[in-house]
């Protein structure tokens, strides 16, 4: 359990690097998509984190006699 989650902690510690890199180019461009990338950068700051989070809990449940 703990390789698998220290996994999904890299993979989103990169996804929100990578929007947090996106948000300031969206931010310093003044593009036509510049809003739209700055949403979804935000939304997808809020959704990564809970889906992460629900791959650990799923993955939980679904092992629960390994743990025990």
């Amino acid at each position: 359990m703990n390789k698998i989650r220290r996994i999904l902690a890299i993979i989103g510690i990169c996804l929100l690097a990578a929007l947090y890199i996106v948000t300031i180019f969206a931010a310093l461009t003044a593009s036509e998509n510049s809003m739209g990338l700055f949403m979804a950068s935000i939304a997808a700051t809020i959704i990564i984190p809970v889906i992460i989070w629900l791959f650990t809990l799923f993955y939980k449940l679904s092992h629960k006699k390994d743990n025990e």
